[in-house]
């Protein structure tokens, strides 16, 4: 049988959240710019999309709403009647049937405007008929409010259910309220059950599991049941009633025999009688709780006949033999016979199921198949199984020889020598070392199959002591003679050349760390925040010359650099060691004016026109139409460079947020209007 996870089952949105969810997802999926000068085909394409694309997630959404709710003529009818008992049955299918028949529609109104808007003859047609289509299915969505609200409320509830397995080994506890059913429960299983000194603290089905024989055991709590006609009961007694009905489980009958409950016990078996057709075809135990107040030896004649009824009826009712049929007896306060309950119902609900298993089909089939040789007795002796003296003994030595061969563990060792917290194990005595008698050394380090204590230096601490001493002094030494100059000796050049170190020296090591800090990182100044021009050539010049070292070479070569940027010729190496401003003879040439870099581009840019040559194949006669053609070219690629392009095919968008997708759009608060 399927067992159905209620919980898994998605939320069913309101109808407004709904239709705002489905045209949001619309808006946001679908193209949203629509322009009146394409073709009528692309115009009916771009709305048609948006009805269709409405359509599936009307459809998809619906589809998974139907899909997650269970059907209730599939179900197992514990959950169909549990269904009927909490939701009402009919309401519940007519809710799924209702959200089914607007699935229907609301493809049906999707395929009927698609249809009209293939004969759209103009964009305001095609947007109109889009608009009709769309509002037609929010609207048939509004009318559904009622049912999506109900599902909702079903779903909440249907997610707190217990997980019940119809067919698995249970333990089915009912009876009158307040009689201690919740706590047996919660004795036997890892439940935790709310338990109060009232009546109806349980309003609903409770589920623990136990385990016994290994095997895994449910335990249902139920409500507590009135005794009253079916029709008056309500839907926490319907629970109980439901759960009996249809659940194949051994059923422990719970019985207040202190009366503390308030029901006397005449009440208590009038409502066993009334719900006895429940338990038909199942074990069932009278239990009497509370004998911590009320010992079954201490009640009325009535009274023990009335539990004697009961008891001899359960007897009948579940197929027991009347010698097997007793009273069960417990105490949940104390505890008293709680396992021993515990343990009857089980063995007895094993007992049932093997018993509905021989008498079924299955077992039938698989004794056809079997076949069993029975010898024939060739006299009436009788000759019992017997193990001979021999093999007896023989099995005696060996499992004596086992016993002694037996590695003895440490837990052993520590049981017979007063327990955990007393014995202290012995971690050493297992060492393998070169010689067994190294292992409870006070050093066990071992080199070369020695101790290494047998080398030890027994003046180590003097020596170790002499030798800080010695340290000492010589640290002390050290201090004294590598102290600071006295500067009263130094001339007065001498103390400038002083400061002057020491300052250079502080402006060397505070790069140094700046550098450091930055992992050698750091960006090359720019000339704009260079305010003391200090990065110079004259600069360079002074303070190379100041480590001794020529700078002239460097020096011209950036000055070369520098002339080449503005559009002069570099400098060749041959004429380098000549003025810039001497000719060849060595007469004094006329200052040159300065070209700004932008003209020089344009001047070597034309220069580069006038020498083009056309190459063959392009269809160009001569150098003049080669000209034109890179002139039209390069004007032609000023537009594309205004609107930052490489070319006619670059289709990338440099704005992120580009308006045309992003104005007019909804923001994050605002749905109350589209």
């Amino acid at each position: 049988m399927v067992l159905y996870n209620f919980k898994t089952i998605q939320v069913v949105p309101t109808a407004k959240d709904f239709i705002d969810i489905v045209l949001s997802k619309t808006q946001r999926q679908t193209p949203t710019v629509v322009h009146n000068g394409w073709a009528i085909n692309r115009i009916r394409q771009f709305y048609m999309r948006k009805v269709k694309f409405t359509q599936s997630n009307w459809h998809e959404k619906l589809s998974k709403i139907l899909d997650d709710f269970p059907k209730v003529d599939d179900m197992h009818p514990f959950f169909g009647d549990l269904l009927n008992v909490l939701y009402d049955r009919d309401h519940y299918k007519l809710a799924l049937g209702q959200l089914h028949t607007a699935r229907n529609l609301i493809d049906k109104v999707s395929q009927d405007y698609v249809r009209l808007m293939k004969y759209g003859d103009s964009l305001y047609r095609c947007k109109e008929l889009k608009r009709a289509a769309l509002g037609r299915m929010c609207t048939i969505m509004k009318k559904q409010g009622p049912s999506l609200a109900y599902l909702e409320q079903v779903r909440q509830h249907m997610s707190r259910l217990p997980a019940i397995e119809p067919n698995t080994r249970t333990l089915l506890v009912c009876g009158y309220p307040n009689v201690g059913k919740s706590s047996f429960m919660n004795k036997v299983t890892r439940a935790d059950v709310d338990v109060q000194p009232y009546a109806f603290t349980t309003k609903s089905l409770f589920v623990g599991h136990m385990d016994y024989r290994y095997l895994r055991w449910q335990v249902i709590d139920t409500p507590g049941i009135l005794d009253r006609p079916l029709e008056e009961r309500n839907t926490i007694e319907m629970q109980s009633i439901t759960a009996l009905a249809h659940l194949r489980a051994a059923v422990l009958y719970v019985m207040d025999i202190s009366e503390q409950c308030g029901h006397t016990l005449a009440e208590q078996a009038a409502l066993f009688h009334s719900i006895k057709p429940l338990f038909a075809n199942k074990p069932l135990l009278i239990v009497a709780n509370k004998t911590d107040v009320t010992q079954v030896d201490s009640l009325s004649a009535e009274d023990k006949a009335i539990l004697d009824e009961m008891v001899s009826e359960a007897a009948k009712m579940s197929g027991v033999a009347p010698t097997d049929a007793k009273l069960l007896m417990m105490s949940t306060l104390t505890e008293e016979g709680v396992m021993a309950v515990k343990q009857v119902a089980c063995d007895r609900l094993l007992a049932s199921r093997v018993e509905a298993k021989l008498q079924g089909k299955r077992i039938q089939d698989v004794a056809y198949r079997m076949h069993v040789a029975t010898p024939a007795p060739r006299d009436r002796q009788a000759r019992p199984p017997v193990i001979p003296p021999s093999v007896a003994a023989a099995r005696a030595r060996a499992m004596q020889a086992a016993e002694q061969a037996k590695k003895k563990t440490e837990k052993d060792m520590q049981e017979e020598n007063g327990g955990a917290g007393v014995y202290s194990a012995d971690m050493r005595k297992r060492y393998a070392l070169q010689d067994p008698s190294w292992r409870y050394d006070i050093m066990p380090e071992i080199i070369e199959g020695h101790n290494v204590l047998d080398f030890v230096d027994p003046d180590i601490e003097a020596r170790l002591e002499a030798l800080d001493r010695e340290e000492e002094a010589m640290a002390a030494a050290a201090e004294l003679e590598g102290d600071d100059m006295d500067e009263d000796d130094l001339t007065p050049e001498q103390r400038e050349l002083l400061k002057k170190i020491r300052a250079r020296k502080t402006i060397v090591v505070a790069a140094h760390r700046r550098k450091k800090s930055a992992a050698n990182n750091a960006p090359i100044k720019p000339r704009r925040v260079d305010a003391d021009r200090t990065s110079t050539t004259q600069h360079m010049k002074a303070s190379l010359a100041r480590v001794g070292v020529d700078a002239s070479a460097a020096i011209e070569r950036a000055r070369a650099r520098s002339v080449s940027r503005v559009g002069r010729k570099r400098l060749r190496s041959a004429s380098a060691a000549a003025p810039a401003d001497m000719d060849v003879d060595g007469s004094q040439a006329p200052p040159q004016k300065r070209i700004h870099s932008s003209k020089s581009r344009s001047m070597s840019r034309g220069r580069a026109l006038s020498t083009a040559k056309p190459i063959e194949g392009q269809g160009l006669k001569n150098e003049a139409q080669h000209n034109k053609a890179i002139k039209m070219h390069d004007k032609m690629q000023k537009r594309m460079g205004k609107a930052a392009r490489k070319g006619e095919a670059d289709r990338h968008i440099p704005d992120l947020k580009p308006k045309h997708l992003f104005s007019g759009k909804r923001g994050i608060g605002k749905t109350d209007r589209r």
